[in-house]
C-alpha cells in the first residue's frame, strides 16, 4: 500500500509538472510588408547613324563612339569619311524608373546585328554605352544613355541606304 501511495503521488506530480510546462508557452508577432517600385523602362529617341561613307575595293570599318552630339567617327581599311558627313549620331535612349535605382545595360552580342540595303548586308558589332561598366542610376527618375558601335563594310559595298534594328535592355540591379 505504501508503494502504491508513492506511485500515486509520483503520477500526480508528473501530471502537474507536465501541465505547467505547457502553460508557459509564449508568442510574438511580426509585420510583413512589400514595396512595389516603378517599373524600369527604356525608350529610343535618336537612331544610330553612321552618316556618309565612301569605300574602295578593300573592306573596312567605321567606329561610332557612344557620345552625345555629333560623335567623331573613325574609319579603317578601305573606308573613307567624306567632308559632307550626312547624319552622324550615336543612338540615344532614355531609361526611366524608380528614382536613385541602379540598373545594368544589356547590349547586343557582337556579330548579331545586320543592316540591309542595296548590296550585301553589313554587320554592326562591338556595341558600347556611354555609361561606365554598362551600368547606370535613374537619379531623379530618368537617365540618358548613348550607344555606339562598329560598322563592318565590305570592299566595293554597293551604294545606297542600309537599315536594321538592334535591342538594348535594362534591368534593375
Amino acid at each position: 500500500m505504501k508503494n502504491m501511495k508513492k506511485i500515486f503521488v509520483l503520477i500526480a506530480l508528473f501530471t502537474v509538472f507536465a501541465m505547467s510546462t505547457f502553460a508557459q508557452g509564449t508568442s510574438a508577432t511580426a509585420t510583413s510588408s512589400a514595396t512595389i517600385i516603378t517599373p524600369i523602362g527604356i525608350s529610343n529617341s535618336v537612331a544610330l547613324a553612321y552618316g556618309n561613307i565612301a569605300v574602295n575595293t578593300t573592306a573596312g570599318t567605321v567606329l561610332l563612339p557612344a557620345t552625345s552630339g555629333t560623335p567623331t567617327r573613325v574609319a579603317t581599311g578601305g573606308v573613307t569619311l567624306p567632308a559632307v558627313t550626312g547624319t552622324v549620331t550615336a543612338a540615344k535612349f532614355t531609361v526611366t524608373g524608380q528614382p536613385n535605382s541602379a540598373y545594368s545595360i544589356g547590349l547586343p552580342a557582337n556579330g548579331t546585328v545586320t543592316i540591309t540595303g542595296a548590296g550585301s548586308p553589313m554587320t554592326v558589332n562591338t556595341f558600347t554605352s556611354s555609361l561606365s561598366g554598362n551600368a547606370g542610376n535613374t537619379g531623379t527618375g530618368s537617365q540618358d544613355l548613348y550607344v555606339g558601335a562598329t560598322l563592318g563594310v565590305a570592299g566595293s559595298q554597293s551604294a545606297g541606304t542600309y537599315t536594321g534594328t538592334f535591342t538594348v535592355t535594362v534591368n534593375y540591379n
